[in-house]
């Protein structure tokens, strides 16, 4: 369904995405990002979803500024890997500019919602604080978002975690729901990841679910 893309961000640099466009006129669009794992095969599939909902949807490889065309599955040894490029090598500054491009493409289509997952689910709440052009957000199990819960949201924002997960205990949702009691955060009895059907982890009734109120939330905010 879907194809490589190649979009600008105001720096000048250009980085390869996925995207996919819906039979007929969109709906909206929607901008996936990825977890640490890279815009692989789960990545598109996900594209390749939101499209077949009614939505042009792409997922920018803002890993391409460490390395190009980077894809890791799912074992310990891609697990450290991408840690290592996301918290360690990447400017996330730079990712936001990436993201901001993203964005910007896919206005084109109408109102544009972000989702992300993992680490895309952290730059999901920066995207929905810091970026223009975002009209909803939807952030699962974002690593890293209790530290930056006191941020401001420009749009309506659901977040999605797993009571399970071993990465975000249940204290750091805990002080995501105290800072923002407006944003519903829902809680599944999943793990981390429970949105990846590639993983051990996967959870089909959570995935399902988180998927049917993030539709419900892009639905609401981008007709």
């Amino acid at each position: 369904m879907g194809e490589a893309a190649q979009i600008t961000a105001d720096d000048g640099f250009t980085l390869g995405a996925y995207q996919a466009a819906p039979t007929g006129a969109p709906k909206g669009a929607v901008v996936v990002i990825q977890e640490i794992f890279g815009v692989n095969s789960h990545i598109r599939e996900v594209v390749d979803g939101y499209a077949e909902a009614g939505y042009f949807a792409i997922a920018p490889q803002i890993f391409d500024r460490v390395e190009r065309n980077i894809e890791l599955g799912y074992e310990d040894a891609d697990m450290g890997a991408g840690i290592e490029i996301a918290f360690q090598k990447l400017d996330h500054d730079a990712a936001l500019k990436d993201l901001q491009a993203a964005i910007d493409a896919a206005s084109v289509h109408g109102k544009v919602g972000v989702v992300g997952y993992c680490f895309g689910g952290l730059l999901t709440w920066r995207s929905a604080c810091e970026l223009n052009g975002v009209a909803a957000a939807s952030s699962y199990y974002g690593g890293g978002l209790a530290a930056e819960a006191d941020r401001t949201p420009r749009c309506p924002v659901i977040m999605h975690f797993g009571e399970l997960d071993a990465h975000i205990p249940m204290s750091d949702v805990d002080k995501v729901k105290a800072a923002q009691p407006d944003i519903p955060v829902y809680v599944y009895p999943a793990d981390h990841g429970f949105n990846c059907d590639h993983r051990a982890s996967y959870d089909e009734h959570a995935s399902a679910q988180a998927r049917e109120r993030t539709l419900a939330l892009f639905a609401e905010n981008l007709s």
